[in-house]
């Protein structure tokens, strides 16, 4: 029989403290209640109570780089993020191209239970950019795939990309496009400008996000049909999403939380932990995308969790392969750059990493939902007034390629529920 949870006093939202009573897997009560005969109490004085965050944009590695990472260890440091939900990107080994393979992903999520597993199909069989994978297949599958991507390599090919986002229109998909010209970054290593030049590093420069962003706009418009723009780095790409949005075409885009704390300044130290795709940007770049993100011109903060293992990442700046780890500290980022520089309230984050990643992934019936009676138990308890250092060794994911070693940063996850099970309860695996 499932523990019922009586959380007392949350601040839901952050607004006034009120009492949530998670039972049978949805939140039976809300308000100010009295004692409930059975229940497990959690006092949550103090604590922020948002609904389970849901992550667009994971990389869990499995099958095939189980060094890395798991779909176990991945969706454990989901869990200690506040992560009811993740999205797992179709760039494992085989690639997640066909039913059979994203079934099995979606299965694995369903045996380690820490949360929910949407898989990711990709656009193109093998990612190669040559012919449509096996859309509709994906779609009608087990795992009931919604987002499609080739995310780590663009969709390049206008007309493969008209195709695919005509052929996604029938069971209303999306397609998530990494926006990278690869005729203009062959070699690429960090941002372009002044820096790239004074640390002699091929450059990567804006306009190979820009171009592709500006033509698939254009495309979603021509098909009707849903665009995703990954991991947005410019403040260039953040004009173009938000002209789309004010012609009403059907796009959305996304933000890291990296990208939102930190810039090309750090390749200074030739460390690798900072090398990612897209590069860490200039601080006029962070500082337009946290004005998108505050003004809902991007809609979500999405992790792009790339977890490496250490032979990856030890080694000189131009052999080292590109990404972050980003599950277990994304909301602490949020609240740093967006909460508590007074840009963005609470409600804006559980809308911006909660509601509106779950209505883009097509699983808004169950994710991304009120906290009120009736509705799904997902939450996540949040102490905004904690303060803890980064400590990679500490972390749930298999690899340790963390950017914030060392660094102190505020808030902490208290407990996660995920249908009222607890993943997560005083900051530890339940």
């Amino acid at each position: 029989m499932s523990t019922t949870y009586l959380i007392k006093n949350a601040s839901v939202l952050g607004g006034d403290p009120q009492d949530l009573l998670l039972r049978d897997g949805i939140i039976a009560d809300a308000g100010s209640l009295g004692p409930v005969p059975g229940t497990v109490v959690i006092d949550a004085g103090g604590l922020i109570a948002l609904p389970g965050l849901v992550d667009l944009h994971t990389h869990l590695r499995e099958p095939g780089r189980e060094d890395a990472e798991t779909v176990d260890t991945g969706t454990r440091a989901a869990a200690l993020g506040g992560f009811t939900a993740v999205h797992a990107m179709a760039n494992t080994d085989p690639v997640a191209d066909t039913a059979g393979v994203v079934e099995q992903v979606w299965r694995l999520g369903r045996e380690a239970g820490h949360c929910d597993v949407f898989p990711v199909g990709a656009v193109t069989v093998g990612l190669k950019g040559e012919r449509l994978a096996e859309l509709g297949a994906m779609a009608d599958s087990a795992a009931r795939v919604r987002v499609f991507s080739d995310d780590g390599k663009c969709v390049s090919d206008a007309n493969l990309m008209r195709r695919a986002l005509e052929y996604v229109k029938a069971f209303d998909g999306v397609v998530a496009q990494h926006a990278q010209e690869p005729r203009l970054t062959e070699g690429a290593q960090m941002n372009e400008g002044e820096l790239s030049g004074l640390l002699g590093l091929a450059g990567w420069p804006a306009v190979a996000e820009e171009a592709i962003i500006a033509r698939d706009i254009l495309l979603a418009a021509h098909t009707k049909s849903r665009l995703h723009v990954c991991h947005v780095s410019t403040a260039g790409s953040v004009e173009l999403i938000r002209w789309a949005k004010s012609k009403g075409h059907p796009v959305t885009a996304e933000v890291t939380p990296h990208h939102l704390i930190l810039t090309e300044d750090l390749a200074k130290s030739y460390d690798p932990i900072y090398k990612v795709n897209p590069p860490l940007r200039s601080a006029a770049d962070v500082q337009a995308l946290r004005e998108g993100l505050a003004d809902g011109t991007i809609d979500a903060v999405a992790t792009d969790h790339a977890p490496h293992p250490q032979e990856d990442k030890d080694c000189e700046w131009a052999a080292a392969a590109m990404g972050m780890l980003g599950l277990e500290t994304a909301l602490s980022v949020v609240q740093q750059t967006m909460v508590d520089s007074g840009l963005m309230g609470w409600a804006d984050v559980a809308d911006r990493m909660s509601v509106r990643p779950a209505a883009i992934g097509q699983v808004d019936d169950r994710h991304g939902r009120p906290l009120a009676i009736g509705e799904p138990a997902n939450v996540v308890l949040v102490d905004p007034k904690a303060k803890r250092t980064v400590d990679r060794t500490a972390l749930a994911s298999l690899s340790q390629n963390t950017p914030y070693q060392g660094m102190e940063l505020p808030g902490a996850v208290v407990a996660t529920f995920l249908r009222g099970t607890a993943t997560v309860l005083d900051g530890k695996l339940a």
